[in-house]
């Protein structure tokens, strides 16, 4: 694992079917988008993942709209976290296989964390609100 300006990453909690799905999205992604399919991989390596069925409540999962902060600008934004294939920048509507998606997933409130930008600018972000998922989110297609 990597470590980034500020240490330790925060523990970070994934449902057993987004780790799935996950683990997938970043084998697939190895070869065409390597950095951010290895800081995937590292963020599900050091995921708890829960048993089936279960969801961790007030944690960044698949499909849920995030409330975060920008701790370097202040700036506060909300998006929705999707697979690939459903990201709309224009719609909010951020990727998995982004720096900042990556950063985000499995992420409780109040938590905060480092991450770098495509262009190598390094940046911290904190969660502030999570809402749960509409069930049509939850499916990569």
């Amino acid at each position: 694992m990597t470590k980034k300006a500020g240490g330790a990453k925060p523990r970070i909690t994934l449902t057993a079917a987004d780790h799935e799905k996950l683990s997938v999205l970043a084998n697939a992604a190895a070869h065409t988008m390597p950095e951010v399919a290895a800081e995937l991989m590292d963020e599900l390596d050091r995921a708890h993942v829960l048993a089936a069925g279960r969801h961790p409540g007030d944690t960044v999962c698949m499909g849920c709209t995030v409330e975060f902060r920008d701790d370097m600008t202040g700036r506060v934004q909300t998006v929705t976290l999707v697979y690939p294939n459903g990201a709309d920048i224009a719609k909010g509507r951020i990727s998995v296989l982004t720096p900042i998606g990556t950063a985000l997933i499995g992420l409780p409130v109040g938590k905060s964390i480092d991450w770098t930008t495509r262009t190598g600018v390094l940046k911290r972000l904190t969660v502030l609100q999570v809402r749960e998922p509409a069930a049509a989110e939850l499916q990569p297609a």
